[in-house]
């Protein structure tokens, strides 16, 4: 009997790139310069649904109307750092070895210019097959229903990798299976309450949790 066909697909800030310091420090220096000092910390993203920069702003305090501006000035940030941020250590590894499992992509909220740095950076580029980025429209569950409709075969298996409740819960809303990484923005605590299909705390297990299938029934993304 021939394997059922996979779609994993990552989420890049707190998945892959370990980007919190960035997030907190991008997000303070865009809210002084709109004239809202504030000292964002990690309890703040903690409390994101959904995990976005557009909440992240509400959350700090900002005005409705200077959203829009926060969430390009923290965007711009991360888009013009010299360097892409830092691969988590195991993470290359699990994108090798997904990219042979079945086909890989990536959902994010960042700039695809920024994951498309850190993948050659890190040699991975070849790996992933497709990206979805802030700049597409849609929900999070529409998007990874997109990306895996354009790199995946029909009836293939989904699973998102993601690290916040959003992901989670944008991967129940498609059929798709969650992966909740607990080294990401948001606390083990906080993801156990959405009840993700597997949650992990080393990079191992999501090959682990992909590659046994068996331990999930079948659920397929038309």
């Amino acid at each position: 009997m021939n394997p059922v066909p996979k779609v994993i697909v990552f989420d890049f800030d707190g998945v892959l790139a370990d980007t919190a310091a960035d997030m907190l420090g991008f997000s303070q220096q865009a809210c002084a310069e709109l004239g809202y000092p504030c000292q964002p910390t990690l309890a703040d993203l903690d409390a994101l649904d959904p995990m976005s920069f557009d909440m992240l702003g509400r959350h700090l305090g900002l005005p409705e109307v200077l959203i829009p501006e926060y969430k390009r000035l923290t965007l711009e940030r991360f888009a013009s750092r010299p360097e892409p941020p830092e691969i988590f250590p195991g993470m290359a590894q699990v994108v090798h070895q997904a990219a042979a499992l079945g086909r890989a992509g990536i959902v994010t909220g960042n700039h695809a210019r920024l994951v498309a740095r850190f993948l050659e950076r890190n040699g991975l580029q070849d790996c992933i097959a497709g990206v979805i980025d802030v700049a597409e429209p849609g929900t999070r569950a529409e998007k990874i229903l997109r990306l895996a409709g354009a790199i995946g075969a029909p009836g293939s298996q989904v699973f998102v990798i993601g690290d916040s409740v959003s992901d989670v819960r944008a991967a129940r809303e498609i059929g798709a299976r969650s992966i909740a990484v607990t080294w990401g923005h948001q606390s083990a605590a906080r993801l156990l309450a959405l009840a993700p299909d597997h949650l992990v705390a080393s990079p191992t297990e999501i090959l682990e949790a992909i590659s046994n299938i068996s331990q999930f029934p079948l659920r397929q993304v038309k």
